[in-house]
């Protein structure tokens, strides 16, 4: 017999490859055996998927030999499927059309072959088929072309050819088998069975409130819940999810951080088998908590980006991107279906997020998955937009909340913020100012700088290079913690609005909408009852409030300012939910930019053809950002020989893939991301290459760990080095 490789580094054997993802499927069927697929076409998915492998030309080439004309390994596997043999066991047509195009598609590749050239290397294989024998499949054939009922170049199953159940029964076979592929590949288990978090939850002896009680009793519903801050609302989430496959989504990775670290306390020993968090710099938390113990942060980084753990905490770009289709979405899909997914801050989205959410919901609830949105403020907006998608879901009768809580007292003032009321109401308390952009923050500093002492003066928003935003976030977490007798002033931005555990004595802040008022209000009497007289929640609304028709919505601004006109006094959480009903239900915000932008969204997105966009393409439209990782340019100077010697790191062939990522990550912490308005390419001066795909631009700008990043007038001078 031949040997024929599937793949060289390591050197494995069709046979062998094919042996580990027929172990991973045994491992799926067994945790999830109620999956709603047909268990029998994935199997001959695995089997049939690199048979087309054998052909000389995909031989040549794993030797380092490569000759022209190969044609798509996926696409010469159909000829081996015995569909006769299907046929006369009676799989339906459909089923087998479905096999044809999962074991066709399991690598999107372009089919510039034609037909003559198709069959004339399927004949040449028919040499080979003597030369093999897989114990799988001992009765192997090969067919002389590819049956065109089923298959034929450039045959795809779309969505939107009035055959959605077929799309999707596809979507799952396909996705799957990717799945089972890219396990067997990385010699990892596809999944790691969930038997700890029930345990773990009923370890921490808590007496569970009716919040809690309700999730656990609706486990297998959809639900929307609406509980204030403080309710214990991870818990509730996690208790929904059980000893069940979940993902916990947040808008930001401190908040992804932070609920990780108490996911952790709950389920003990193992960690890296069981929980994951997945974001941008998953790889940097990894090695922050990797401390005296070796927990082997490649495979656990591989296990998580692979989606094999039995519970991840992540960001909404990590697993919604599936809503443009593109080739390779099938995989989350396939995963969501099996999964339930907690979705916390929902009122934290724009438009265009929201628009992502709803279509994706719509998807994972046709394929059979679960979700559960909980919520401190709930837009009536998403209700309707959920039922308009015909996705049904439960909600409690009422929300959950505790008048008897009086944590704010909000006096609403008709100007800007000044100095003059800050100086007031300073008297050595913990004074939190939020504004609404970088530029107001950056003033008022300046404006208090010469009344304050330095140490009791800060200034935080998202413009630190990554090292500086660190260390204060660190330094207004430990101020703000409730344990903390300290005093001073913080001068903030959004940055600060959620999920950040800090309680300050008294809030100034300038209104950007309903919804961030109160969530920065949750930064102030987080928990506690406001005992004083007077008020300790400031909320400016005057002509000259920054940010607005900008980074907020002037409509829903406009709405917030007339709900705020007569708030004078303690405002109960009952009053908050009526408020955000008012402000943000379809009917008032139907002839908003707002709402017109969230459905022109939701529009754009399902106009897409399946599979018109690149994985790639999908990113930069999804996250619909346009930033650019700079080093100011007085920074790079500063720290020039540190930042080239990890550079040569780097570069260096010889070096594992931990130090690599080491000093890339070194390498990251003097950068800080700018936006479009703030890039003007002439006063770039150099670039950083750290891949082919990643750069850094050297950037002449303004900067102080102080105040941060400030632009400067445009310069003329071109980009002139790249390092």
């Amino acid at each position: 017999m031949n040997e024929y490789l599937a793949k060289s580094k390591p050197r494995e054997t069709i046979q062998e490859h094919t042996d580990n993802l027929v172990k991973n499927f045994k491992i799926l069927k067994e945790i999830y055996p109620n999956l709603n697929i047909n268990w029998d076409i994935l199997y001959w998915a695995v089997i049939y998927h690199d048979l087309g492998k054998m052909n000389l030309k995909f031989q040549s080439k794993l030797k380092g030999k490569r000759i022209s004309g190969e044609i798509p390994h996926g696409i010469l596997s159909l000829a081996f499927i015995d569909y006769e043999k299907l046929e006369d066991e009676e799989y339906s047509e459909e089923d087998i059309r479905v096999l044809f195009h999962a074991v066709a598609y399991h690598h999107d590749r372009k089919f510039d072959f034609s037909e003559d050239e198709l069959i004339d290397e399927i004949s040449l294989m028919e040499k080979e088929v003597d030369n093999f024998y897989y114990d799988k499949i001992p009765d192997l054939i090969i067919n002389e072309e590819i049956e065109a009922d089923y298959f034929y170049k450039n045959d795809r199953i779309f969505l939107n050819e009035n055959k959605e159940g077929l799309f999707f029964k596809y979507t799952l076979i396909k996705g799957l088998l990717n799945r089972l592929d890219y396990a067997a590949s990385a010699y990892i288990p596809v999944e790691r069975k969930n038997d700890f978090l029930v345990e773990g939850m009923e370890k921490l002896g808590f007496i569970w409130n009716d919040l809690q009680k309700f999730m656990l009793k609706n486990q297998s519903e959809n639900l929307i819940v609406v509980a204030q801050t403080g309710m214990g609302k991870t818990e509730g989430g996690l208790l929904w999810i059980g000893d069940n496959k979940g993902f916990f989504i947040l808008p930001l990775k401190t908040a992804i951080n932070a609920i990780y670290d108490r996911v952790v306390q709950i389920i003990g020993n193992g960690v890296e088998e069981k929980v994951g968090l997945l974001h941008s710099d998953t790889y940097k938390e990894y090695l922050a908590r990797e401390k005296d113990e070796k927990i082997g942060i490649d495979d656990y980084f591989k296990r998580t980006k692979q989606l094999s753990l039995p519970l991840t905490i992540c960001t909404l770009d990590q697993l919604f991107d599936l809503v443009y289709r593109y080739p390779g979405f099938e995989q989350k899909l396939a995963t969501l279906s099996y999964s339930k997914i907690v979705i916390d801050e929902i009122q934290m989205y724009s438009p265009d997020l929201l628009a992502y959410l709803i279509i994706g919901l719509e998807y994972i609830n046709k394929v059979g998955g679960k979700f559960a949105i909980l919520t401190a403020t709930l837009p009536g907006i998403i209700v309707d937009l959920l039922k308009e998608s015909k996705i049904e879901f439960k909600m409690p009768e009422k929300p959950f909340i505790d008048n008897e809580l009086k944590r704010h007292s909000v006096k609403i003032l008709d100007n800007e913020i000044d100095k003059g009321i800050i100086l007031e109401k300073y008297k050595k308390n913990k004074v939190l100012i939020i504004c609404n952009t970088v530029k107001k923050a950056q003033e008022i500093y300046g404006e208090l700088k010469e009344y304050i002492e330095k140490e009791r003066l800060n200034l935080f928003h998202s413009k630190y290079i990554r090292k500086d935003r660190g260390e204060k976030e660190q330094a207004i977490l430990e101020i703000g913690s409730k344990n903390s007798k300290e005093y001073g002033i913080w001068i903030a931005t959004q940055i600060v609005e959620a999920s950040l555990d800090i309680d300050f004595d008294i809030l100034l802040t300038e209104l950007s909408d309903l919804n961030g008022l109160f969530q920065r209000m949750g930064r102030c009497y987080r928990k506690r009852n406001f005992e004083g007289t007077g008020y300790n929640c400031y909320v400016f609304c005057g002509k000259g409030i920054s940010g607005v028709n900008k980074v907020v919505d002037k409509d829903i601004h406009k709405f917030s300012k007339e709900a705020l006109k007569n708030i004078d006094g303690f405002i109960t959480e009952e009053n908050k939910i009526n408020m955000i009903d008012k402000v943000y239900s379809t009917k008032s915000l139907e002839n908003t930019e707002y709402y017109k932008k969230l459905k022109k969204s939701i529009k754009y997105v399902k106009s897409f053809e399946d599979y018109e966009l690149t994985k790639s393409e999908t990113r930069d439209r999804f996250r619909n950002i346009s930033s650019w990782n700079i080093i100011p340019k007085t920074v790079y100077d500063k720290n020039i020989d540190k930042i080239e010697e990890l550079m040569k790191i780097i570069k260096e062939k010889h070096i594992s893939r931990e130090e690599r990522f080491k000093a890339k990550l070194a390498v990251l912490e003097y950068t800080v991301a700018i936006y479009e308005y703030d890039y003007y390419k002439y006063n770039v001066e150099g670039i950083i290459e750290l891949s082919k795909y990643e750069r850094i631009y050297i950037y002449n700008c303004e900067y102080s760990k102080e105040l941060g990043f400030k632009n400067v007038e445009k310069q003329e001078d071109s980009i002139n080095n790249i390092i």
